[in-house]
């Protein structure tokens, strides 16, 4: 269990953003399993991001960012996405590994070199993991012709576009499934307890609905 020193405004701010790509609302209950701090302290945080005018929480106890508290968000997400790039196309790192070490270098680029990796990569491409720097809604994405797989037709061929990337753990998981970026994958059965059953080149796979959640694909003929 984290504290509240060790997790900035920037973090809780890139979290409520991160629900938005998500389809979530937050409420301060998952901010604290989402970040690993305990209550009392997600209580102080917030009361001091509504102070300086970064969130606001209605009557339905929802968490939503203010306009100020999104351009603060985007900026973190900015630099993570930044540095994830570069730690992937300069430095080959393997796109599992490079959320956790973008969380750990996010807070400590400075404007200077955050010029200059915008200068070198620019702020339009996709990170290792398939998403931009802004994340975009389910409905956003559904617009663009993607499908989670939780949502995928049985005997559906399909590329794996982009992966939901905040929880690190989920990304080994999946990259241990054969589940990677760009990959094509066949989906065999959408099962009566909410797991996916799946065909890979190096075999078949069950997944279960949260990790389903968080691959989005591209019918193969379209990608």
């Amino acid at each position: 269990m984290k504290d509240s020193i060790h997790v900035s405004k920037e973090n809780y701010l890139k979290a409520i953003l991160e629900a938005e790509a998500e389809g979530r609302q937050v409420i301060p209950a998952t901010l604290a399993h989402w970040l690993e701090v305990s209550a009392p302290a997600v209580t102080m945080a917030l009361k001091r991001l509504r102070r300086d005018g970064l969130v606001e929480m209605g009557a339905d106890g929802i968490v939503r960012l203010t306009a100020a508290g999104r351009e603060t968000a985007y900026r973190t997400a900015l630099r993570h996405h930044l540095i994830e790039r570069m730690l992937s196309e300069l430095f080959g790192m393997e796109w599992y590994q490079v959320h956790e070490e973008a969380e750990r270098l996010e807070h400590a680029v400075s404007p200077a070199f955050e010029a200059k990796l915008l200068e070198r990569l620019g702020n339009t491409g996709t990170c290792p993991h398939g998403n931009a720097v802004l994340p975009e809604t389910p409905a956003e994405r559904k617009k663009r012709g993607e499908i989670p797989l939780s949502e995928a037709a049985a005997g559906g061929r399909y590329t794996v576009v982009s992966l939901h990337e905040r929880d690190p753990r989920l990304l080994l998981f999946l990259h241990s499934s054969g589940i990677d970026p760009n990959n094509t994958l066949r989906v065999l059965s959408q099962n009566y307890d909410q797991t996916v059953s799946i065909e890979l080149p190096a075999g078949t796979s069950i997944l279960g609905r949260p990790a389903a959640e968080a691959v989005w694909l591209r019918p193969a003929s379209q990608a």
